[in-house]
């Protein structure tokens, strides 16, 4: 490259430069950005280097000097913080959802938003291998054509797969396409969810999105009932993504898990005391196995009032378990 492109890119090296190798314990100093930039073919000059940063600052950069064994100028403030960055990268490794190859990809990516020095703790706490991770590196294409048709508010198509015993894939209904709404995407077990509306089952359904193959936007828009759905409604009546009838149910609750009721219902959900030690609560529920576990988790301390068929519903399954338990 010219001597004089260098020259007009050098209050870009400077930023660069400042963003990838200094913070408030590692500072460079005037004579050290010279001698960097000289590396690059670049000459500068220290009254340039002065004007540079405070072009730099103008402009919204906060570069601090500071001193340690001499006068130094560093990055005071990124757009993220490392404690941050370390919650975002723990986050994406934790992931099951993100396959093995993308989390590192990711990590990598979020080190540059920090200098080398902290990239370096970031990058001691990462342990991806041997951990659960999906499988499916085209699930990112997915994502977006699913994003881009509610938005667009069109239907989808796809072809939707299990594994057999062997570890094959094996589409359901033979391969043939399936063709729904698309409502919202959600995130609930460490699975990434497309709830739609199927005009074949008449109502809202979930897939799993990294079973779902060859994701297409269709030009046909989505139906009504899709394109009103309310995802923070939705979720407080679903239990682990198991769809069902949706029925009122009054619950007679123990405050010892007061704490275990606001965190599925929210802090909106109305506790009606009921006596010293227990309150009542009626929510709108879809009726599923994951949510007669979930009752069936706190014992005593959680009693179904009402509708007496639920109540009859779940006698009859802790009867059931007890003989297949004595058998």
């Amino acid at each position: 490259m010219p001597k004089s492109s260098n020259q007009k890119q050098k209050i870009l090296h400077i930023m660069r430069i400042l963003s990838e190798q200094t913070d408030e314990t590692h500072m460079l100093s005037v004579n050290d950005l010279i001698s960097k930039l000289a590396a690059l073919d670049i000459n500068a000059e220290r009254k340039t280097i002065y004007d540079d940063i405070e072009t730099l600052k103008k402009f919204g950069y906060d570069i601090v000097m500071g001193k340690s064994k001499t006068y130094g100028y560093y990055v005071a403030t990124r757009d993220f913080e490392l404690p941050e960055l370390k919650l975002l990268a723990d986050a994406v490794q934790s992931s099951k959802f993100i396959t093995e190859r993308k989390t590192l990809q990711l990590i990598k990516k979020l080190e540059n938003l920090m200098s080398k020095h902290d990239a370096g703790k970031l990058r001691r706490q990462v342990y991806v291998q041997n951990r659960v991770k999906n499988m499916n590196e085209s699930i990112y294409y997915s994502v977006d054509t699913l994003h881009e048709a509610i938005s667009e508010d069109k239907k989808i198509s796809f072809k939707y797969y299990d594994y057999d015993i062997q570890k094959n894939q094996v589409f359901r209904r033979d391969g043939e396409p399936y063709t729904v709404s698309p409502a919202a995407l959600t995130w609930s077990e460490e699975n990434y969810y497309l709830i739609a509306y199927s005009n074949e089952r008449e109502g809202l359904t979930h897939f799993r999105v990294d079973k779902m193959n060859n994701v297409k936007k269709l030009s046909e828009n989505r139906c009504k009932e899709a394109s009103d759905f309310k995802l923070a409604e939705y979720s407080k009546k679903i239990f682990g993504m198991f769809g069902g009838d949706e029925t009122d149910v009054k619950l007679r609750v123990n405050k010892k898990i007061a704490g275990a009721v606001i965190d599925r219902f929210g802090k909106e959900i109305i506790m009606v005391p009921a006596g010293d030690n227990h309150f009542t609560i009626t929510v709108r529920i879809a009726l599923s196995p994951i949510f007669y576990g979930w009752i069936f988790q706190f014992g005593d301390l959680c009693e179904v009032i009402e509708p007496q068929s639920l109540k009859n519903d779940l006698i009859n399954k802790a009867e059931e378990f007890l003989i297949k338990l004595k058998n």
